[in-house]
């Protein structure tokens, strides 16, 4: 069966259907999640509201995530794809520039990775679990789930055809849409501030000779460190370009007044936005000189999210759907495919009889990398962690600790930078201050 007959699987209107597990979304997670389950035998159906390619942000990866991909047997494909190569990130603020390369890192597992346009690396993911056999089925909204008894979701295509899909286990991999804490009230407010993210992809007609490509550069605002640029270079000529801040502080910088983003900005306001804050960092300024926008500029606001639980016997919330943190060390991705593969294999053992506490077997690992990445994240923007950055005078062996965060290996615990994450970066940052 070729990939184009396999994905057109359509639900027949008013009929129910009984599944081992019903995964929403299609994305990262749900791919492989659904991989990792079929390839055990069990009965999976996935149900995505979009249809592939679609675009998503997000596009820079991190080594750890090619564990999971090879655990789910799309490695080889993802290597041959094409993608950027990408070693490691760059880091800019003010005159200070410095690297981190992911192959010089504590933790053990690959080193590389790639920075990718999601449009094309998800469908690619999807596609190859839809050869292994996976069922996904494009256009189909779950519109109500009821836990009374074994999960029953309700379930709409584009057609406006409805249909009850009946599973002994539900696994939400929304992302951003966040289905199961919308419909079964989870949402609970995130911890960190309110931040937002205006992006584009740009032709960027880069002519640096020393401009790396196979690293993701954060720079960092001039004057105000809590705002910070991503640039991430795709094989092609192109990048994703984005500006990270909290709403009032993008929209008073880039002279839009101090009333956030509103209903009234568009995305030609976006665009300017954007313009003028990449303007006001001089690296970026110089580096994008030529650069072209391809797209409208975008806007993700308010994105940090968090809920009540992960999981329960019934359903498990993965990457974004649960917990989201920040864009800035491109964690998104790994929390996402970690999730799938420490939920697949707690579902594998309820699925077979074996008793599972979900929230020790799942959420509390999940939650130990997760954690983790929250310490460098508020570390960031309170600026602590931007001092060891920058420091001018790194301990190898400390920075290989760090490295190996910023790889995605935020849960290997003999990493001291992972087991006492506090207490090591605020060691850290008090010997660079003295």
């Amino acid at each position: 069966m070729s990939t184009d007959q396999a994905v057109q699987y359509e639900s027949e209107s008013g009929v129910t259907e009984s599944v081992d597990v019903a995964i929403i979304g299609a994305g990262p997670s749900g791919s492989i999640a659904a991989s990792l389950l079929h390839a055990q035998g069990k009965k999976v159906l996935v149900l995505e509201k979009q249809h592939f390619p679609r675009f998503s942000i997000g596009e820079s990866l991190l080594p750890c995530c090619m564990q999971v991909i090879d655990e789910a047997n799309m490695l080889e494909a993802v290597n041959q794809a094409g993608f950027q190569f990408k070693n490691g990130a760059a880091f800019r603020y003010q005159d200070k520039y410095t690297t981190f390369d992911f192959t010089d890192k504590f933790s053990q597992g690959p080193g590389t990775t790639f920075q990718v346009e999601r449009a094309n690396f998800d469908k690619l993911l999807a596609d190859e679990a839809v050869k292994q056999g996976v069922q996904i089925r494009y256009g189909h909204r779950v519109d109500s789930i009821d836990l009374s008894a074994e999960p029953s979701l309700e379930v709409s295509n584009d057609k406006g055809q409805k249909q009850t899909v009946k599973a002994k286990f539900v696994l939400d991999a929304s992302g951003f849409g966040r289905v199961l804490p919308r419909l079964l009230d989870l949402e609970k407010p995130s911890t960190l501030p309110t931040r937002s993210a205006v992006f584009n992809h740009i032709r960027d007609k880069i002519t640096d000779p020393n401009f790396d490509r196979n690293k993701i550069l954060i720079s960092v605002h001039p004057d105000n460190q809590d705002i910070w640029y991503w640039l991430i270079p795709f094989s092609d000529g192109r990048c994703s370009v984005g500006v990270v801040g909290e709403p009032e502080q993008l929209t008073s910088l880039s002279g839009y007044g101090n009333n956030g983003f509103s209903t009234e900005i568009g995305n030609s306001d976006l665009d300017s936005i954007l313009k003028t804050m990449i303007n006001q960092e001089p690296g970026l300024q110089k580096l994008l000189a030529n650069a072209e926008l391809i797209n409208e500029s975008a806007l993700l606001k308010g994105y940090s999210a968090n809920v009540k639980t992960l999981a329960t016997d019934k359903f498990a919330l993965l990457g974004n759907a649960g917990e989201f943190l920040d864009p800035v060390f491109s964690s998104g991705v790994t929390i996402a495919m970690r999730s799938a593969s420490i939920a697949a294999h707690t579902l594998l053992k309820q699925l077979d009889g074996e008793q599972v506490d979900w929230q020790q077997d799942y959420a509390q690992p999940l939650m130990k990398g997760v954690d983790t990445f929250r310490t460098y994240v508020e570390a960031w923007y309170d600026c602590s962690f931007q001092e060891a950055i920058f420091f001018d005078r790194p301990d190898p062996k400390i920075k290989q600790m760090i490295s190996s965060i910023l790889a995605g290996y935020a849960w290997d615990e003999n990493n001291p930078f992972v087991s006492e994450s506090k207490r090591r970066l605020n060691m850290v940052v008090e010997l660079c201050r003295s």
